[in-house]
């Protein structure tokens, strides 16, 4: 990868006119502790920037050009990317929660090792989304596809996952503790990494198809009010 020039701003405080200012530049940069909090982005096209360390909570990046931007230990609680390209962007070591990807093109792109309790995909464009050690506790996740993927240490308890397409997927040490898996398929996929705990009657009807241990199979018919002698 070629090299791109550096911008740090480690202990700085940058306002909606320096970032504006740096937003105008030609070609990707690497921005490196960069305090944006609360500071609107636009309708800019930043493909191949890279973000190391910066805070981007409360930030306003609707409709933001990051295909191919890379994330590193940076903090965008409540950030909103909604209707971004993120298209093969990859995010690790961060922490998002309760951000907005509503209507988000993220078409191939990671999160690694991050946060993402609470955040918001309704409508968002998943095809290859890719998730490996990821809290999404609680998180929205209606017709999200994950379609083929291993699921890594990725706990979505509590998350909502009406729709969601899991066929073929592989869990590895995950969970899906209390989701909401109204509509969700599972057909082919190995659940047998995946706590299923407080699945209800309903849910168990999903996983039709899916691949079980018998400890949870025993676990499931309890769910059912049956009694395994």
């Amino acid at each position: 990868m070629t090299d791109i020039p550096t911008i740090d701003l480690t202990g700085q405080s940058v306002d909606q006119a320096g970032l504006n200012r740096l937003l105008a530049g030609d070609g990707p940069r690497r921005l490196v502790g960069a305090d944006l909090d609360g500071l609107v982005f636009g309708e800019v096209e930043l493909g191949g920037w890279q973000f190391d360390g910066c805070n981007l909570a409360h930030c306003k990046l609707v409709r933001t050009r990051l295909a191919d931007s890379r994330w590193a230990a940076c903090k965008a609680a409540f950030a909103d990317f909604s209707r971004a390209d993120l298209v093969d962007a990859e995010i690790v070591s961060s922490d998002f929660n309760n951000a907005r990807f509503r209507q988000t093109v993220l078409t191939s792109a990671a999160f690694r090792r991050s946060k993402l309790t609470g955040a918001d995909f309704t409508d968002a464009r998943t095809v290859d989304l890719q998730l490996e050690e990821v809290l999404a506790v609680d998180a929205r996740l209606p017709k999200v596809s994950f379609r083929d993927q291993t699921l890594k240490q990725v706990d979505l308890s509590g998350a909502l996952l009406e729709g969601a397409d899991f066929r073929g997927v592989v869990f590895e040490d995950s969970s899906l503790r209390d989701a909401q898996l109204i509509r969700a398929r599972f057909e082919g996929a190995d659940l047998r990494g995946a706590d299923l705990g407080g699945i209800r009657l309903g849910d168990a009807a999903h996983f039709r198809g899916a691949i079980i241990s018998r400890a949870q199979a025993t676990e499931l018919l309890k769910e059912l009010g049956l009694r395994v002698l």
